[in-house]
């Protein structure tokens, strides 16, 4: 057992090893901060990896629980019709398991001014540039945020139930995944897949739109193959209760735009600020009212509202109408979608933005 251990890491070790050489190399000796926090993100990455164990192999134990054992079946299933139909990369991710023992595999750190709907943005290497910052620890999050306020920030910790490592690694299916139905799970392994297949550095929101479109695709796509009626129905009930809480979140952004462009004093902004977000609270309300009682984002109501939380919604929101539109150009044929989004990628911000507002098969950046 320990030699197969060994025989396993020995190879993700050396990948780590090389690149935080890289990183060593490439940090200058004052960014103390940035260097610990590459740290915490390889050693977090390598006690992910270290945990994988294959979904295959796992199925054939006969004391598998049968809850995990089922959730791993329909994982393998997903996994499957990821690359057999909706044409995702075709890897060794989402063929293992993880169990980190916890509710969230990272905690992302968003913030933003106080008077400022705009996130701060942190530059890493391999990635680019990103509208939050990703902890292993909680607590590390915890830490960072309050340093942030310090500094006047308006901040928020959001747990995250899965990421991608953009094809680096075999990135493992985590326990964190299976709290949820099916459909979330199946929509995660799209979404997250969908990164490793087409990223562009120093675009959060572009990539996280595009991502979330395939995910909603392919989850509906999924649905309706499988015959999962009831299923189906949750999930369009689900999208369409999304769909409230964005709008709501679009209608309070403009509103604080206004203000935050208006001639205010900052202790005239800081009180006009609360009353747009207890507004806020209360549309929230109205609309939950139609809702069954259902309390979907009654917890993020319930955390504080604040800039960052409007900006995370934001970033992953803003532009799926636009790929909706260039996917729906396409005929819903993946493969000529994702070579139309290819050609994006020598692009600025702005002309990938025109290109979504005005999907033109002749367009040229």
């Amino acid at each position: 057992m320990i030699l197969s251990y060994h025989l396993r890491t020995m190879p993700l070790l050396r990948k780590f090893i090389s690149i935080f050489l890289v990183l060593l190399l490439l940090i200058s000796t004052n960014s103390c901060s940035m260097l610990a926090y590459y740290q915490q993100s390889i050693s977090g990455q390598l006690v992910l990896m270290s945990k994988r164990r294959s979904i295959d192999r796992l199925l054939k134990q006969k004391d598998l629980p049968v809850a995990l054992r089922n959730k791993l079946l329909q994982a393998k299933q997903i996994r499957k019709y990821a690359s057999d139909v909706l044409h995702l990369p075709d890897n060794n991710s989402y063929r293992s398991y993880a169990d980190l023992g916890r509710k969230y595999v990272l905690w992302n750190v968003v913030a933003t001014p106080e008077f400022s709907l705009e996130p701060l943005k942190w530059c890493y290497l391999i990635v680019g540039c990103l509208s939050y910052r990703g902890y292993f620890s909680r607590d590390d999050a915890i830490r960072f945020a309050k340093s942030l306020k310090r500094d006047g920030y308006d901040v928020d910790v959001a747990g995250v139930a899965a990421y991608s490592t953009l094809g680096w690694f075999a990135d493992p299916v985590v326990n964190t995944m299976l709290q949820y139905d099916t459909t979330y799970m199946a929509r995660v392994i799209f979404h997250e897949l969908a990164h490793q297949l087409i990223y562009f550095a120093n675009d959060t929101e572009f990539n996280e739109a595009f991502a979330d479109t395939v995910s909603e695709y392919g989850v509906r796509r999924w649905l309706q193959d499988e015959n999962m009626v009831n299923e189906t129905a949750k999930f369009e009930r689900d999208l369409a209760r999304e769909h409230d809480f964005n709008q709501l979140v679009m209608k309070y952004k403009a509103i604080l735009e206004r203000l935050y462009r208006s001639n205010r004093d900052k202790n005239d902004l800081r009180r006009q600020k609360q009353k747009v977000f207890a507004n806020m609270q209360a549309d929230y309300e109205k609309i939950r009212s139609s809702w069954n009682g259902s309390r979907d984002y009654q917890e993020w109501f319930d955390s504080g509202l604040n800039n960052a939380k409007l900006a995370l919604v934001l970033t992953y929101q803003d532009l799926v109408p636009g790929f909706f539109r260039v996917l729906a150009r396409d005929d819903y044929d993946l493969p000529r979608f994702y070579q139309a989004i290819t050609r994006l990628k020598h692009c600025n911000k702005a002309a990938r933005r025109r290109y979504l507002a005005t999907p033109r098969r002749d367009f040229s950046c």
